[in-house]
């Protein structure tokens, strides 16, 4: 039974608690619930993410904080329509994917990145339909130290090769290409590779993200301001870190996940999974498996090494809801 004062409390403030704030992300999410696709979905999930300003952090510098960013379905009437302009067809929705990459600033090492992502999709038997410069707003405000750090940002396209049948494939095959193009990359030793990254590499979403404010996002990418620019979800993030520096890489979402919060096993879930790579086996990726290696890399963030793991579960066979629950010991089953 509640008591008198506990009864007066509840009626004079809800059930809000002050002592229950902690500082942590915002994280927001709207969908159409029959799934269908339209800009105001992303325009919504856009003012979703301004009103979780607050949710972000943001030091001295009042241009800097830790990142945001959307997630998305892809707008196929928006590529192809502006790969067209560029003489390229792309073909039906669901039979190509889209690679949202990081590039770094200085000519050769850009030229090396964009050319171990073109051999991988070669070596895995599917097409390089071509390459895409992201618009974005050079002229908003931004930090001098955001600016120094923001990358080239271009989009690859992927047509399916012959040996793929079902987008499910697809979406393996692209998982492959972006992980073997990524290691490939680290091994390079380029003095600019760690500037690589791709955000997203998908047959079904994409992500536009960086070291931007809530406010920004929208402002930066003219993708999400394009009247084709449609989806039946919008995921959004702003960060607020607590263990790591900002960096464009590490703003969410990730591409299965957007955390609030923070996981602080950052070292000892990168060694457990270190270690397993080992004895990993899966029927569904076969000897796929192998080329996936490191599944995480150590400069990573805890969220980072978190979407990793369960980007891999799902890639071998796990529902999305089942690989959530998966205790780690269960990873090698």
């Amino acid at each position: 039974m509640s008591t008198a004062a506990e009864i007066k409390h509840l009626q004079d403030h809800g059930l809000y608690a002050s002592n229950h704030e902690h500082d942590a992300c915002g994280v927001g999410f709207v969908a159409h619930i029959r799934g269908e696709k339209s800009h105001s979905i992303v325009a919504n999930a856009l003012k979703i993410l301004e009103n979780l300003d607050h949710r972000g952090a943001v030091g001295a510098d009042k241009l800097m904080g830790d990142g945001a960013g959307i997630l998305i379905q892809l707008p196929d009437a928006l590529y192809r329509e502006e790969m067209a302009f560029n003489g390229v067809t792309l073909p039906a929705a669901g039979e190509y994917g889209v690679g949202m990459i990081f590039l770094p600033k200085e000519h050769a090492s850009r030229m090396a990145c964009e050319q171990e992502m073109e051999r991988a999709i070669k070596a895995e038997g599917q097409v390089l339909l071509g390459w895409r410069d992201v618009p974005v707003n050079l002229e908003m405000p931004m930090s001098p130290t955001v600016r120094d750090k923001e990358p080239i940002i271009r989009q690859v396209f992927i047509g399916r090769g012959n040996d793929v049948i079902v987008q499910d494939a697809l979406e393996r095959k692209l998982y492959v290409i972006r992980k073997t193009a990524s290691a490939a990359i680290q091994h390079l030793n380029l003095k600019h590779s760690k500037e690589y990254y791709v955000p997203s590499m998908s047959s079904r979403t994409v992500i536009y993200k960086g070291l931007l404010l809530a406010d920004q996002v929208g402002t930066y990418f003219s993708d999400l301001q394009d009247a084709r620019c449609v989806s039946a979800l919008g995921l959004v993030h702003q960060r607020f870190s607590t263990n790591t520096f900002p960096e464009w890489p590490l703003a969410h979402p990730y591409r299965y996940v957007a955390h609030n919060g923070e996981i602080n096993t950052v070292k000892g879930n990168y060694n457990w999974m270190k270690a397993r790579e080992g004895v990993m086996s899966s029927p569904v990726l076969a000897a796929d498996l192998q080329k996936l290696y490191p599944i995480s890399f150590a400069d990573q963030s805890d969220t980072a090494t978190f979407d990793n793991c369960l980007e891999l579960l799902t890639m071998a066979g796990y529902p999305i809801s089942q690989a959530m629950m998966t205790r780690s010991s269960s990873v090698t089953q």
